[in-house]
C-alpha cells in the first residue's frame, strides 16, 4: 500500500502487452502503453528492430531514436518460424492481455498469429493490428510506409495547394498519427474488457485513420451534399490553414509566430501598429471573414512585425491576449530534456511522455534494452528454457 507521498503505479500496471511491431508506428503506440505502466514484451528478430539503426546513437544496438522508443519495454529474440519459437509465442499470448502487430495480414496468417489463431490461444485477448489499407481492401497486403500513406491521404495534395507541387510533411506524420490511434483504441478495448469480460479485434488501417485525420477540417464544404465551395476556391480544404502566408514572421532580431485569431485581435494588433482604418477593416468583421481573408491578413502582419523585437511582440501579445510564441528549433527542444545515464550506452536525453498522470511513478522505469536482453527472464516466467525460442 502506498502512502500519500509515494507515487502510485501507472494506470496500465498489471497489463501485459505482446509487441509484434516494427520501425516507429507500432513501437510508438507500445511506448505510450509502456510509459503508462504496461509490461510491454517486444519480440525482435536476431538482428534487432529497424529503429535501432535509424540514425546515429551511442551504442551499435541503440540509436538516438530507439533509446526512447524502446524504453520501459523488455526485449526478447524469438524465431517466429521455428517450432520452439511458436511454443514461446503461444505461451506469451496466453499470458498477455494485448497483442499488437504491424505485420501485413498475409504474414500474420502464415505465422499463425492472425486474430482467429490468437483468439483460440486466449479468448479475451485485445488484438490490435495495423497495416496500410483495410483488411477488406484489395490492397490489404501491399507494403505501406509513412511516405505512401501521406501521398494516398491528401497530405501531398495540401502541400501542392500551398507550394505549387506535391510534397510530403518533413516528419513521419502518418506513422505517428496512427501510433496514437492504436494506443487509444487499445486502451478503449481494455476498458470494455474490464466491463464485459470480452476481448476485441481492433484494426487500424493507416489509410483510413489518416483520411479521417485529414478530413476533420479539410473535408470542409465538400462534406455537404451538394458540395459548397467558397468563391474562387475548391470545396475541400480549410482556407486559413492552407494559406502559404501561414508561417512565422520576421522581427527586428529574429522570428515570432503570432495568431490574432479573433476579429478583436486584428483590431488591437493593427491599431497598435498604426494602420489606418484598422477598426473598420471588413476583412476581419467576423470570424468567417478572417478565415476567408487569411492570405492578405497574414501578409499584413508580416509587414508590421519587423518593427519590434521578438520579446517586444511577445510582451504585447501577452498583454492583449493574442496567442504568440518565439520560434523554437529542434535543438531548443532537445536542450530542455533531462539527461539520464543508460547502464550500457551512457548519457542520453529523455523525451517526455505525451500525457502526465499526476501522482504516478516516473515515466522512465526501465532503460531501453539491448536486443534480446530479457529473453531468458521472460522465458523463465513462461516456464520455458533457453532453447525454447529457436
Amino acid at each position: 500500500m502506498t502512502t500519500a507521498d509515494e507515487p502510485v503505479r501507472g494506470p496500465l500496471h498489471g497489463i501485459r502487452v505482446l509487441d509484434l511491431t516494427r520501425v516507429v508506428m507500432g513501437p510508438l503506440a507500445t511506448q505510450i502503453l509502456a510509459d503508462q505502466g504496461a509490461d510491454v514484451v517486444t519480440v525482435e528478430p536476431a538482428g534487432g528492430d529497424t529503429n535501432r539503426v535509424m540514425g546515429p546513437g551511442p551504442h551499435p544496438e541503440l540509436s538516438g531514436i530507439s533509446l526512447n522508443l524502446m524504453r520501459n519495454k523488455r526485449s526478447v529474440v524469438i524465431d517466429l518460424k521455428s517450432e520452439g519459437g511458436r511454443t514461446a509465442v503461444r505461451r506469451l499470448v496466453e499470458s498477455s492481455d494485448v497483442v499488437v502487430s504491424t505485420m501485413r495480414p498475409g504474414a500474420l496468417t502464415r505465422l499463425g498469429l492472425d486474430y482467429p489463431a490468437v483468439r483460440a490461444m486466449r479468448e479475451d485477448i485485445v488484438y490490435c493490428q495495423a497495416q496500410g489499407f483495410p483488411l477488406d481492401s484489395p490492397h490489404a497486403n501491399e507494403p505501406a510506409y509513412d511516405d505512401i500513406i501521406q501521398a494516398a491521404t491528401g497530405v501531398s495534395d495540401i502541400m501542392l495547394r500551398i507550394w505549387g507541387s506535391p510534397a510530403l510533411m518533413p516528419t513521419i506524420f502518418a506513422d505517428k498519427v496512427c501510433g496514437l490511434v492504436m494506443a487509444q483504441a487499445i486502451t478503449a478495448a481494455l476498458v470494455e474488457r474490464q466491463r464485459t469480460g470480452q476481448g476485441r479485434h481492433i484494426e487500424v488501417p493507416m489509410a483510413q485513420a489518416m483520411a479521417a485525420f485529414m478530413l476533420a477540417e479539410h473535408g470542409s464544404g465538400a462534406i455537404s451534399q451538394p458540395p459548397i465551395a467558397p468563391p474562387g476556391r475548391p470545396a475541400t480544404g480549410y482556407p486559413r490553414v492552407l494559406s502559404p502566408e501561414r508561417r512565422p514572421h520576421p522581427t527586428k532580431d529574429g522570428w515570432v509566430h503570432l495568431l490574432p485569431y479573433h476579429p478583436k485581435h486584428y483590431v488591437a494588433l493593427f491599431t497598435e501598429a498604426g494602420v489606418e482604418g484598422a477598426a473598420d477593416d471588413p476583412r476581419y468583421a467576423d470570424l468567417r471573414a478572417t478565415i476567408l481573408n487569411s492570405d492578405s491578413l497574414y501578409r499584413d502582419i508580416r509587414r508590421i512585425t519587423p518593427s519590434r523585437t521578438t520579446d517586444e511582440w511577445l510582451d504585447y501579445c501577452r498583454n492583449t491576449g493574442i496567442p504568440a510564441t518565439r520560434v523554437a528549433s529542434l535543438q531548443d527542444l532537445v536542450d530542455e530534456l533531462e539527461v539520464v545515464e543508460h547502464p550500457v550506452a551512457g548519457g542520453y536525453r529523455v523525451i517526455p511522455r505525451m500525457a502526465t498522470f499526476h501522482g504516478t511513478e516516473p515515466a522512465l522505469r526501465r532503460h531501453a534494452p539491448l536486443i534480446g536482453q530479457d529473453t531468458a527472464d521472460v522465458l523463465t516466467e513462461l516456464g520455458l528454457g533457453p532453447a525454447d525460442h529457436h
